[in-house]
């Protein structure tokens, strides 16, 4: 049986180093925002021949403009909208001038600046629609098992989603509407991995070997749990991993950050949460025992 809990000290500090790496990139630099958040151009275009989306990200790439969002309509898809960063009309002119030199002619029947999708209200919504989940699971998990799991938890999708956000900013990942759909998957899905575990350590609780200890009991019920994790998590991030190579590179930096993720959760569920829970435990049973003597 591997000795999870005896090695806490380490996992802690391993956490510790990304933690600390990612606070330095992200105050240092901050994230990398997309025109999701910064606003930018809007190009709607009307082809004489319609055109196929690779042929416009072909030229779009010629500009530096590879994550631009592409939006085919009209019933023959000849209406082309393209979102980009913001372009100057010198830069407008020369785009559309590619466009038609290479796909054929086409007319600009707009072309405007526009404001972030995500704003400033939507954002801070999104913040407390996150706080009342986390509240949620606090409630929940307490009801269904205790306090101390419910905290472990917690503090465990807070240690997933601080580095996260770090690794992101340090690999320069574009951060829009993906990256905050891929935070919300993260959350869910690390979650639900140490409930996992922390059920089998309740059920493991009340049928404690006379004598054994508590590192002992949690050692036990993450080893007697791991087969599961590795097989849900490899599967999951075969998936993610093959989207993150060929995806394309309108869907990368949100398949980056859910591989980050998801890989962090997995990791949390065993060496983070159930040594919180350890420890918390084990200096309850020490004051208990301290009280009866007294």
């Amino acid at each position: 049986m591997i000795d999870f809990m005896g090695k806490w000290k380490i996992w802690f500090t391993i956490s510790g180093t990304l933690l600390l790496v990612g606070l330095i990139s992200f105050f240092l630099q901050g994230l990398n925002l997309g025109i999701d958040f910064t606003g930018g151009t809007l190009l709607d275009l009307r082809f004489e021949k319609a055109p196929g989306t690779a042929e416009i990200r072909s030229v779009l790439n010629d500009f530096g403009l590879e994550k631009s969002v592409i939006q085919q309509s009209g019933a023959e898809g000849k209406d082309v909208l393209i979102r980009t960063v913001a372009l100057s009309n010198e830069e407008r002119v020369k785009l559309t001038g590619a466009l038609g030199q290479k796909l054929g002619k086409v007319e600009v029947l707009r072309a405007e600046d526009v404001q972030p999708v995500i704003g400033r209200e939507l954002t801070r919504l999104a913040v407390i629609a996150s706080a009342i989940a986390v509240v949620g699971m606090i409630i929940y998990i307490t009801l269904r098992f205790e306090f101390k799991f419910a905290m472990a938890g917690i503090l465990a999708l807070i240690h997933d989603v601080g580095i996260t956000i770090g690794l992101v900013s340090l690999l320069r990942a574009e951060v829009g509407a993906p990256f905050v759909a891929a935070i919300l998957t993260i959350l869910g899905y690390s979650i639900n991995d140490t409930i996992v575990i922390f059920d089998r350590t309740r059920e493991l609780l009340r049928n404690r070997r006379k004598g054994e200890s508590l590192a002992a009991l949690s050692n036990r019920s993450v080893n007697q749990t791991l087969t599961r994790s590795i097989y849900t998590v490899s599967t999951t991030l075969f998936t993610v991993l093959a989207i993150l190579i060929f995806g394309g590179k309108t869907i990368q930096d949100f398949a980056l950050t859910l591989f980050i993720g998801i890989t962090l959760g997995a990791y949390s569920s065993i060496f983070i949460a159930s040594p919180l829970w350890l420890l918390w435990k084990e200096k309850e049973e020490r004051a208990k025992k301290a009280a009866a003597r007294a």
